[in-house]
Order: structure tokens, then sequence, then C-alpha cells
């Protein structure tokens, strides 16, 4: 009876630490060990609960809520983890041309320096003879990661094109 005890014991022992082994994993959102911890009405769930103290669902329904839940977490971390690290860049303008009073827009080049498509906010200052500003606009443009697009800034009234001397772009643009 003893030995029968002692053999019980020592697979509740092997069981419970299975149990428990599945349950971290199922709390990580690793997929093949959710499925063992949802079986176990203790093991999975209650590692889940634990982990997870402010959902209120069962054990029993949770353990696929749960892997759901912390899939959604894992990508979040991911993403914000992700941006962190990899901070975003404004885009360099350069003047290529100003308001002529056939053409009533700057163009200038902007230069997105980032591995990842942005939209830029882009503002030029349209200044007179005296460095007085006649204009000041601002355009988002779209510009692909890793290149160069030209855009055109567009004064607000083509008449004030005859009394624009010379424009000035910011020198950076911010992400919009």
């Amino acid at each position: 009876m003893d030995l029968r005890g002692r053999r019980l014991k020592f697979t509740v022992v092997t069981a419970l630490v299975v149990l428990a082994l599945t349950g971290f994993s199922t709390g990580r959102g690793h997929g093949s060990s959710s499925s063992s911890g949802g079986s176990g009405s203790d093991g999975g769930g209650g590692c889940s609960s634990s982990s997870r103290d402010h959902d209120s669902s069962s054990s029993t329904s949770g353990g696929g809520t749960h892997r759901d839940y912390d899939d959604d977490d894992d990508d979040d971390y991911g993403s914000s983890s992700g941006s962190a690290s990899t901070a975003v860049k404004d885009a360099q303008v350069k003047l290529v041309s100003c308001v002529t009073e056939a053409e009533a827009y700057a163009t200038v080049a902007v230069t997105n320096p980032n591995s990842a498509g942005r939209t830029f906010t882009v503002t030029v200052r349209f200044l007179d003879a005296d460095s007085n500003q006649v204009d000041l606009r601002t355009v988002d443009e779209f510009v692909a990661a890793n290149e160069t697009t030209e855009v055109q800034v567009p004064l607000d009234h083509p008449g004030l094109a005859a009394e624009v001397d010379h424009c000035d772009p910011e020198l950076y643009a911010a992400v919009g």
C-alpha cells in the first residue's frame, strides 16, 4: 500500500509539473502547447489566469481566449519595441525651383531616409525681396522608403507669384 501511494504521489507530481510547463508555454502564446494547457482544468487555466489576473473568464473556456489575447499582446509588444528601437527620421528637403509668374508653385526634393514609406509634411515660406513672408504653405506627401520625390508646393493665390522673390523651405519635413 505504501509503494502504491508513493507511485500515485509521483504520478500526480509529474502531471502537475507537465501541466505547469505547458501552462507557462500557453501564457507566452505558443500554439502547440495551448491545446495541452486548455485540456487541463487547473493547469492551463490557472497559469493563464495568474498571468492575466484582470481577465475573469473561466479556465475551461478561457484557454483559447487567453491564447488569443496573448498572441495579440506579443504582436503589440513586438510592434512597439520595434518602433522604439527604430526611430522614424524626418525627411530632408531641398529647393529645386521657386515660384515664377508662369508657375505659381515651388518644387522641392523630399528624401525619405527611413526603411518604410512615410507621409511627410513639407513647409515652404514664400518671401519677397525684403525677406518678408508673402505666403506660407504646407503639403503632405507620401515618399517611398529610401527614395526622393519632387513635390510641388503651390501658393495660396496664384496672383501672389509676382510678389515672391525667393522660396525658403524648411530643411526637414516631419512625418505627417
